[in-house]
Formats: structure tokens, C-alpha cells, sequence
């Protein structure tokens, strides 16, 4: 009965603890892994994104694994689907002054 009483009082000290560590560390980042493999699932020709890298540019190509992005006029790059960090809402952009 004395090892009962031990395993009760162990699992109502580190019961809460795990419940805290689950619901603030592991739940939002499954959260946060389904949203992004639903966003790079949904790329599309004409995206605005961003790269992991901080390169800004549009979609030309969608390949299995990869992305071709405009990053300039006649200037195309290929990355890898994981390296697109965000796509960029389209919203009404100023015209750039040239």
C-alpha cells in the first residue's frame, strides 16, 4: 500500500506539469506544422511569398519539391518548397518609384 500512495503522489505532482507542457509547447506547434505544410500544399502560380531567407518574389512554377520565384524582371530562382516561410496576402501594393 506504501508504493500506491507513492506512484498517486507522483502522478498528482507531475500530472498537472505535463498537461501545462503539452497545451503550451506541443499542441501549438502541431498547430503551427499543420498550418505551414497546408500553406506550401496550396502554393500557387502568382503567389506573393517570402523565403526562410528573406527573399521576397512571386510564383512562376510549382514543382513537387521545389518553387521557381520571380525575385526580379528576367531574374528566376529555384528553392526548395520547405524554404517558402509565408505567403503575402495580396493586398493593394504602392507602384514602385522608378
Amino acid at each position: 500500500m506504501h508504493q500506491d500512495s507513492g506512484l498517486n503522489q507522483l502522478l498528482f505532482l507531475w500530472g498537472p506539469i505535463l498537461l501545462i507542457f503539452y497545451f503550451f509547447i506541443i499542441r501549438p506547434q502541431r498547430q503551427q506544422q499543420k498550418k505551414t505544410q497546408e500553406m506550401l500544399a496550396n502554393l500557387k502560380k502568382n503567389d506573393e511569398v517570402v523565403t526562410t531567407s528573406g527573399i521576397h518574389g512571386q510564383v512562376v512554377i510549382v514543382k513537387d519539391k521545389t518553387v521557381v520565384l520571380r525575385v526580379d524582371e528576367g531574374c528566376r530562382i529555384e528553392f526548395d518548397r520547405e524554404s517558402i516561410a509565408l505567403v503575402v496576402l495580396n493586398e493593394i501594393k504602392p507602384e514602385v518609384v522608378k
